[in-house]
């Protein structure tokens, strides 16, 4: 498929039919944001359109050279815009009914918010890796064929991340 992509826009069309909600969701992860979610996946596929000739097979699956792509267009989206994010009331979304008991729905929110803090807080490569387990819901081996590690080590990273999550959390009283 991706051989016929370097020449046939409809194979491409495949290809993108075949990944974007993939690319979609680990970039929306990473910038938390609607609208730099899609622009940055839109970005993606146009800069792999137009790089797909250079494109050469080295043993791992092409969704791996996509989340390169789109890895390096959040980090330069992130340097441009600094660490801050801002958020539009209209994109956040009710963590609760109006029925729910509003002490059990802020404590939710608390812990969520003290959750994502915490892989805000960790190395950049452990914050792929969870984006791409729990959103993604990939296996050690399609994580480890994207990070360009081993399985071995993605199961020893998601070991050593998960105890370091615990550790900040219990740190900061939760």
């Amino acid at each position: 498929m991706v051989v016929s992509a370097k020449t046939d826009p409809e194979a491409f069309g495949e290809l993108y039919q075949r990944n974007v909600d993939r690319i979609y969701s680990y970039i929306y992860y990473r910038v938390g944001n609607i609208t730099d979610a899609e622009d940055l996946t839109a970005r993606t596929f146009y800069q792999a359109l137009g790089g797909i000739g250079r494109y050469h097979d080295q043993g791992a699956p092409f969704v791996a050279w996509l989340y390169r792509i789109a890895h390096n267009l959040v980090a330069n989206h992130h340097r441009a815009k600094g660490r801050w994010q801002l958020a539009s009331l209209d994109e956040i979304e009710p963590a609760s009914k109006p029925s729910d008991n509003p002490s059990r729905v802020a404590e939710s929110g608390e812990r969520r918010q003290a959750l994502w803090s915490a892989i805000h807080r960790q190395p950049e490569e452990r914050q792929r890796l969870l984006i791409l387990k729990f959103a993604d819901r990939m296996s050690n081996e399609e994580i480890g064929e994207i990070l360009g590690r081993t399985e071995s080590s993605i199961k020893s990273l998601y070991f050593r991340t998960l105890k370091a999550l615990r550790a900040d959390l219990e740190a900061r009283g939760w």
